[in-house]
């Protein structure tokens, strides 16, 4: 996947600075450009599409919220700021992130694997459409000496067994000999996720998500660290 291109804007020269610097640590990101003046910011956005804003919120000029209004064509947007009572606002106005000063580079990083899974999503949402009609929507599970048709929409999620995966189905669950890896190829991006080394679930039979974890036909199967951003990003954008 291509680097996430960003700016950063903030009336504090030191805010910025650490921008900067975090940004440079990570492999998803490219800071094009960092601005202490949200007019200049606003006029190089006017010419140039990023995916990915961070924005103070309280300047002098021009309030971060106040410079998201103004702009016609709106990236992703991570709000930076040493006030805590606009976390709500902010996600009202369809931020992805808020992150509090003084930023921390853990708290950075999340926020970046953030925007890599909307975009991912967004990608897997386009390639979907881009689709021929006629694609299979079932498949055939070997398992022993005999093979299943399976409509994909009825898979609930796949467990991982060692050599083996158990797909789990309303009416069984078929055993076959194959890695989660493999399995995760057969399957459509936009309809299934991985969100375990040991689970791949079907995202339209999601009963319940809470605590790290997700309800699919009444099991709760956990969303592991490893998946966790991209699994939530995902849910994220669907909502918007």
């Amino acid at each position: 996947m291509r680097k996430l291109t960003a700016v950063a804007i903030d009336d504090e020269p030191l805010a910025l600075e650490v921008i900067q610097r975090f940004a440079a640590k990570s492999e998803d990101l490219e800071l094009l450009m960092a601005f202490e003046n949200p007019l200049e910011a606003i006029s190089f956005l006017q010419d140039n599409k990023v995916d990915l804003i961070y924005l103070d919120i309280q300047m002098p000029d021009l309030t971060g919220i106040q410079l998201l209004d103004s702009l016609v064509y709106k990236p992703m947007i991570v709000f930076t700021t040493a006030y805590s009572q606009y976390a709500v606002d902010s996600y009202e106005l369809g931020a992805i992130d808020y992150l509090l000063k003084p930023v921390s580079l853990d708290r950075f990083l999340k926020s970046v694997n953030k925007a890599v899974g909307f975009i991912k999503a967004q990608e897997a949402l386009d390639e979907k459409s881009k689709e021929p009609a006629d694609i299979k929507d079932y498949m055939f599970i070997k398992s022993d000496t005999r093979f299943f048709k399976v409509n994909l929409g009825e898979i609930l999620y796949v467990e991982g067994m060692r050599d083996y995966v158990a797909v789990h189905t309303p009416e069984r669950r078929i055993m076959t000999l194959m890695s989660m890896g493999k399995m995760m190829d057969k399957l459509p991006e936009t309809d299934f996720m991985r969100v375990h080394k040991s689970y791949i679930i079907g995202l339209n039979h999601i009963q319940l998500i809470q605590n790290n974890r997700v309800t699919i036909d009444d099991k709760e199967i956990p969303i592991s660290n490893s998946y966790k951003d991209t699994f939530l990003a995902f849910v994220e954008r669907l909502n918007k």
